[in-house]
């Protein structure tokens, strides 16, 4: 199993550390190495995340997440996508961003850095979107049940999550935009890039889940049909509508996968330039952690651990929305990458440890023959 779902995995790594190590010898080896594991510290949540949202798709678009998914996010995300902010902020062709990117790294590691508020605020509003949706939806299952049950009541509000999602950006805008860090410790007005970067982050957010939410709410109204449709097509001979709805809804499933990707991937692409500005070792090193990611969202989906664990999501959105504070916090602000991953890093495992602990309650009530037993009020151990 281990190796059926990392087998792609380890074959990267491979050939990626050994194409580093023909770049640049064993200087470049390291640093590819280094930014593999960067990578997968600080995009762990987006596992987690991903899984929730990929275990709902067959095994047809698991494997179009692991095929098609992987080339957008390693050759888009870790690639493309750092060549062409260049190519936009500093108006340059694509031509001559590559060959900047090439032949002058200083020169196009200060023109991402000057990019950053832009691509902060973006990634941050889209990502805050996710938190606050989720923070507000009524759950069964609950976390930190302080937080959680007065949120859930006031998520009963229509379009709150939007409206404290503008009133952040506005904020955002009036104060660490308007002093901006950029290349060389200088700091310039940003607040319009930041306020149309964001509303743009906002927007994709928007259009995209909400065409996943909608076709998800259209299949599962099928689904309960399903054996009466079923039926009824085998005697007229004609196809299950479901089937083509089922395609739709997998189709905006997976795009969402990837704008979410895309967004968790903003923070590992701009703190690989503290390890290296060298294009191709960073398209490697980045490229191989999202390798990683993508293996183990399957292995999360086909272990059933997040059923098994059932903090592990909470854990992770939050992680979410502690990651989109950070990346509007660094529109002004420096901060080290290390306190970003383990961030992370320290709210799955202590959502880990909770979900633990539960299941331990659950089994000592389920032992002492308990029927009273609610596995909605076991203590989470918070």
């Amino acid at each position: 199993m281990l190796l059926k779902t990392f087998g792609w995995s380890f074959a990267i790594t491979a050939l990626g550390l050994v194409a580093a190590a023909f770049y640049g010898g064993w200087t470049a080896f390291g640093l590819v190495a280094i930014l593999a594991v960067l990578e997968i510290s600080l995009s762990f949540d987006n596992a987690v995340v991903n899984a929730g949202i990929l275990k709902k798709m067959n095994a047809f678009w698991q494997k179009i997440f692991l095929t098609v998914g992987v080339l957008i996010a390693v050759f888009g995300m870790r690639l493309v996508f750092p060549v062409v902010i260049v190519a936009i902020t500093a108006k340059l062709n694509p031509v001559d961003a590559v060959n900047l990117a090439l032949t002058d790294k200083d020169r196009y590691q200060q023109l991402v850095t000057d990019a950053h508020p832009a691509i902060a605020a973006f990634g941050g509003m889209f990502l805050l979107m996710i938190f606050l949706d989720f923070i507000f939806e009524e759950r069964d299952i609950q976390w930190l049940r302080w937080i959680e049950r007065p949120l859930s009541k006031l998520g009963k509000i229509d379009m709150l999550s939007v409206c404290i999602a503008l009133v952040v950006l506005l904020i955002s805008a009036m104060t660490f935009a308007a002093h901006a860090h950029q290349h060389g410790g200088i700091h310039v007005d940003k607040a319009q890039t930041v306020l149309i970067s964001g509303i743009a982050g906002l927007i994709t957010y928007l259009v995209v889940g909400g065409l996943s939410g909608f076709f998800e709410d259209r299949l599962e109204e099928e689904e309960e049909r399903e054996q009466e449709a079923e039926e009824e097509a085998r005697s007229s001979g004609k196809p299950v509508s479901a089937v083509a709805l089922a395609g739709k809804a997998a189709f905006f499933m997976f795009l969402y996968l990837e704008v979410l990707d895309a967004s968790f991937s903003f923070d590992g692409v701009i703190g690989a330039f503290a390890v290296t500005n060298d294009i191709v070792l960073m398209a490697l090193g980045l490229g191989i952690g999202a390798m990683y990611v993508r293996s183990l969202t399957v292995y999360l989906v086909r272990q059933g651990t997040l059923d098994d664990y059932v903090y592990l999501e909470h854990g992770a959105h939050y992680a979410i929305g502690a990651l989109a504070v950070i990346l509007l916090v660094t529109i002004r602000y420096e901060i080290n990458e290390v306190i970003t991953g383990l961030v992370g890093v320290i709210l799955i495992a202590w959502s880990f440890w909770s979900s633990v602990r539960r299941n331990r309650a659950e089994a000592e009530a389920e032992g002492n023959g308990d029927p009273s037993d609610d596995k909605a009020e076991v203590p989470s151990g918070v």
